[in-house]
């Protein structure tokens, strides 16, 4: 049997992203975001999202065929995020997805966008060890799971955010110290020139008798804002942005060394948005050195969405002989992590403690 050659869509918020990958190797991938037209209303509306992606899922197709020097009909299955995300931009990937499959005449596979943000680390750094503890922080997820094969072992679903995302945090706390969206790497460059010290804002669900595998931001946000209304004068926006980047980072931190020491893991896969955030990045990997722990992050341009995450999650599940999805399969805008495939279809479905 050759080796498959899979092609990954991702629409699952703002970004249209196309990857092709192949053994475990990425040909060609290629991306475009239409942040610049959410920018004006402070976050991503769906319907602008989705009008975006139909504009540009073509020629993004187009351009990652050519940067990996092969054509469609070289493309031996192909896979899709189905969900969780945004219901407009989910229907625009996945009806996309089905086109080229069905012109192909190659297998499907509907995914889930958190099961690729863990899938694309493979693509640099190889085959996840047999336990493994997963960080996803991104601007809609924050969660810490159990892995190993993707494509064939069970996911423990150890904790979520029980309120906003640590990203979401980064954008609504940018927005009340006039900072751009979006707010994660604004925050980061401000917070260069500030004091991560100059204001003690709270460590959320860190106490003793907290659960211990749970985040919740969203009071942490209430904290900044109320800290901005009681102060006499200018913001000092460098001090602000510094200061709650630190909170985030040692939170994130802590919880995800401490679930790596209980589950008796030696790594921590960092993945998702957040963790291009220098401070988070910095703080997580001293954490881990101190702890013997070893960190694995994909490249910085890897870490947001984009299609080789999806590419290098369905080129796993071919490898594994994993059964495909029927093309009428339906996207999930809510959906839960039951496993790589979003419906669980074939043997390699995975099962999860909680609810996302």
């Amino acid at each position: 049997m050759s080796t498959p050659l899979v092609l990954g869509i991702e629409t699952s918020c703002d970004e249209t992203g196309v990857g092709l990958v192949s053994g475990g190797v990425l040909l060609g991938d290629a991306l475009a975001s239409s942040m610049d037209e959410h920018a004006r209303f402070g976050g991503v509306v769906p319907e602008v999202a989705a009008r975006a992606h139909l504009e540009a899922m073509a020629p993004m197709v187009r351009t990652a065929l050519q940067r990996a020097e092969v054509d469609l009909a070289d493309v031996t299955a192909v896979a899709v995020t189905a969900g969780p995300g945004l219901s407009p931009a989910l229907q625009v990937g996945l009806a996309a997805g089905k086109a080229y499959a069905l012109a192909a005449g190659v297998p499907l596979y509907a995914v889930h966008h958190l099961a690729g943000h863990a899938a694309v680390d493979v693509l640099d750094h190889g085959p996840l060890p047999e336990r493994c503890v997963a960080l996803i922080v991104s601007g809609g997820h924050t969660s810490l799971l159990g892995v190993g094969d993707l494509a064939r072992d069970e996911v423990v679903h150890l904790g979520d955010t029980v309120d906003d995302a640590a990203g979401e945090a980064f954008d609504k706390v940018a927005r009340l110290i006039g900072l751009p969206y979006p707010g994660g790497p604004a925050i980061d460059r401000a917070a260069r020139e500030g004091d991560p010290h100059a204001i003690a804002f709270p460590r959320p669900l860190t106490g003793p008798s907290d659960p211990p595998w749970t985040f919740s931001f969203s009071g942490l946000k209430t904290a900044v804002a109320r800290w901005v209304e009681a102060h006499d004068g200018p913001i000092p926006i460098p001090d602000v942005a510094a200061s709650f980047q630190e909170a985030v980072a040692d939170t994130l931190a802590r919880k995800a060394v401490a679930a790596c020491l209980d589950q008796g893991a030696d790594t921590l896969l960092m993945v998702g948005g957040v963790a291009a955030n220098s401070r988070v990045r910095g703080l997580v990997e001293e954490r881990c050195a101190a702890a013997g722990l070893t960190l694995r992050v994909p490249p910085i341009r890897l870490c947001t969405d984009n299609g080789a995450m999806i590419a290098a999650l369905g080129d796993l599940l071919v490898r594994a002989d994993v059964e495909p999805d029927p093309l009428d399969v339906a996207a999930d805008p809510r959906a839960r992590l039951t496993g790589a495939l979003l419906h669980g279809a074939g043997h390699g479905a995975l099962r999860s403690r909680t609810p996302l």
